[in-house]
């Protein structure tokens, strides 16, 4: 029973390391990209309610710099600015949202939102 246990911690670690090299992204953004090779690799031997997460990570990856991207093009008409903080916070909510629910072992009700 410890040896499933044991496996089980190592599947959500995988999981858990990521939210928090995209948290750690946000000082360091090589860390992101790291996150993201991650979640790619283990998404495939992953129990269905941990592949919620990694498909919820891989799309805050893009969405993020998708938004970001776009925050960066409408700076000069100055809701970039805008733009770009609430990219930040969404951000941070999803890697949030997302640790909150890999702690309660429970999978992402939506992985596919655009939003929170």
């Amino acid at each position: 029973m410890n040896q499933v246990a044991e496996a089980q911690q190592g599947k959500t670690g995988n999981a858990k390391i990521v939210y928090i090299l995209y948290l750690v992204s946000l000082v360091i953004g090589v860390t992101g990209i790291v996150g993201l090779i991650m979640a790619y690799v283990n998404k495939g031997d992953a129990p269905d309610w941990l592949k919620t997460h990694y498909q919820w990570q891989i799309r805050t990856f893009w969405l993020g710099l998708l938004y970001a991207f776009i925050g960066v093009l409408t700076m000069f008409i100055l809701i970039g600015y805008l733009i770009l903080l609430f990219n930040l916070i969404w951000f941070i909510v999803r890697c949030v949202k997302g640790l909150s629910a890999l702690d309660k072992q429970q999978p992402l009700t939506q992985p596919d939102s655009w939003i929170f």
